[in-house]
């Protein structure tokens, strides 16, 4: 699917993000990014593969942040020709905007980066889809700035995803109001289901997480007007590298996408 089809298909149905969190092996990406391709092929959702090559803001600088850049986008240039699936992944610095657009479809702003104006700038540049995750510390309408800044650079093509706001010891508050008031500014708004669920933090030396609570918040955001929805997910999120506490397991994707599939097809009616 071109670029240009993902966007118009993302502002009128309802699409996907979903992966692990994390580029842990080529195997476990490719073994999850065949497996959701087959959910989505059968749910008829446009689905885009998510995993990071390099996390960057981890709670401890021992924990596990990815392969890299180049063996991580080697990694979803082969997700990309063997599934067909678009790719989103994130970046981190302006210099690396040009380098992962050749590979990704869509570039994420990560939630604590997204005012850094030069990296929104570049991201824009590229011509590649913008995904930010709104900070766990601006409200819904401070946004508005930060969609106008890709804008401003000649960049339409925006998503914003909802990922929960902070009021400190590790936990995270979501406001299903942000996501009419993100739609204000024109643009598909995405709901992140697992990250919302997140404790940051809440291990001590890593984040935690309630997964148990995905399906309830995800339900509740595609009843509130979420255009998509965000997922991180693993085979064995007990044995994940990053977030597993917070990721859904593979086995339970397909159910949630329908019973959010079905909510989505009665509030378009």
């Amino acid at each position: 699917m071109e670029i240009s089809e993902l966007y118009k298909a993302s502002r009128s149905g309802p699409f996907v993000l979903a992966g692990p969190c994390v580029i842990e092996s080529r195997d476990i990406t490719l073994k999850t990014a065949a497996a959701l391709a087959d959910v989505a092929a059968r749910l008829g959702l446009p689905l885009v593969f998510k995993s990071s090559f390099d996390k960057a803001n981890r709670t401890a600088v021992t924990s596990f942040r990815g392969p890299g850049m180049e063996e991580g986008l080697a990694i979803l240039a082969e997700v990309k020709r063997e599934t067909g699936l678009p790719i989103v992944t994130d970046i981190h610095s302006p210099e690396q905007a040009a380098r992962v657009a050749e590979v990704a479809d869509v570039l994420q702003i990560p939630a604590f980066l997204c005012r850094q104006t030069d990296l929104l700038v570049a991201a824009a540049k590229t011509g590649r889809i913008v995904n930010i995750k709104k900070g766990q510390f601006l409200a819904p309408w401070d946004m508005k700035n930060v969609v106008d800044k890709v804008r401003a650079s000649g960049n339409d093509q925006v998503w914003l995803t909802e990922r929960g706001s902070t009021y400190g010891y590790n936990n995270l508050v979501v406001d299903m109001r942000a996501i009419p008031e993100m739609r204000k500014f024109d643009v598909p708004v995405v709901f992140d289901a697992t990250h919302s669920v997140q404790l940051p933090g809440g291990l001590g030396g890593a984040s935690g997480g309630q997964r148990e609570y995905v399906p309830v918040l995800a339900a509740a955001a595609v009843a509130a007007g979420a255009n998509g929805i965000f997922l991180e997910t693993h085979p064995d999120p007990d044995t994940a590298l990053c977030d597993g506490p917070n990721s859904l397991p593979l086995d339970r994707v397909e159910s949630l996408l329908r019973r959010l599939k079905a909510i989505w097809e009665l509030t378009d009616a």
